[in-house]
Order: structure tokens, then C-alpha cells, then sequence
């Protein structure tokens, strides 16, 4: 089991329900987490990505129902940390999110690897039946991204 009790970033952000953001030019894939109520962070809802202002619509819904203090968007980076087309992409929609959530915390971090890490925890999970389930993988990535924020 997780224990996230003993990093910084969790006791800073005690009782901040966080989202983190895995976001795709397909698929939007988002996790939650409230440090100190929650036991660790866990799967939220997929949008299907049509343009980034609707996606934007959808997650102020998901904000507005979760009642959210904290965004946390996922930046893709190559392996030796240069960014790539997407990483861009990904920043500029970190820009728009900022713009439309100015009265929440707004934090970056780098998700370097995660949906193969999403694979693998699904291949060892008996909630995904021990495979990868492509439906939900960046919901799965998303978890991890918010898993590695509170480590940071």
C-alpha cells in the first residue's frame, strides 16, 4: 500500500482535493486526491477530446462537481528531458487551463514513461483482469502522474 503522508507535497496540500490532467489529442484521462482524506489517488472520469475549448467545458464540469483546488497537467518530455511537438502542445493547453481556472493552484509534471508504467500496472492488477485495457489507460497514467506529484 502507498503511504504519502511523509512527503512534503502531501502535508502542503492537506485536505486540496487535487485532479491531475493526462491529456491526449484523443483521450483526456484524469485522477484525484485529497491528502488526508483520501487513502491514495484513484481513477477519475475519460473525455474524448474533440477541440481543446470543449475539453475545457468538460473539465469545468468535472472541477465544478469535485469540487477542485489543485490542477496537476501531465508534460510528456523525451527521455534525456528535450521536449518534443507534444510537450508544446501540451504547454500551450496548460496555458488555457490556467486561464480559465485562475483562482486554482496550477502545478506541471513531467510524465515521462507513464503510460508504460499504466501498462504494466495493469498487466499486474486483477481489477484490469491482468491486462492492458487501452479504454482506461490514461486514467491509469493520470493516477500516476498524480502519484509522482505528491512525491516531488
Amino acid at each position: 500500500m502507498l503511504d504519502f503522508a511523509s512527503y512534503e507535497r502531501f502535508k502542503a496540500l492537506v485536505n486540496k482535493k487535487i485532479m491531475a490532467i493526462d491529456f491526449g489529442t484523443k483521450v483526456v484521462g484524469t485522477a484525484f486526491f485529497c491528502p488526508g482524506k483520501d487513502p491514495f489517488p484513484y481513477i477519475g472520469e475519460k473525455i474524448i477530446f474533440k477541440s481543446q475549448a470543449e475539453t475545457i467545458d468538460q473539465l469545468r464540469k468535472l472541477i465544478d462537481e469535485e469540487v477542485i483546488d489543485v490542477l496537476v497537467l501531465g508534460v510528456p518530455y523525451f527521455v534525456d528531458g528535450k521536449e518534443s511537438e507534444t510537450t508544446r502542445l501540451v504547454k500551450n493547453f496548460g496555458t488555457l487551463l490556467r486561464q480559465a481556472f485562475p483562482d486554482l493552484l496550477f502545478f506541471e509534471q513531467d510524465e515521462t514513461l507513464t503510460t508504460k508504467a499504466a501498462e504494466e500496472r495493469m498487466k499486474n492488477s486483477a481489477q484490469f483482469n491482468f491486462k492492458v485495457d487501452f479504454t482506461m489507460i490514461d486514467c491509469v497514467s493520470a493516477t500516476i502522474i498524480l502519484e509522482d506529484f505528491i512525491r516531488s
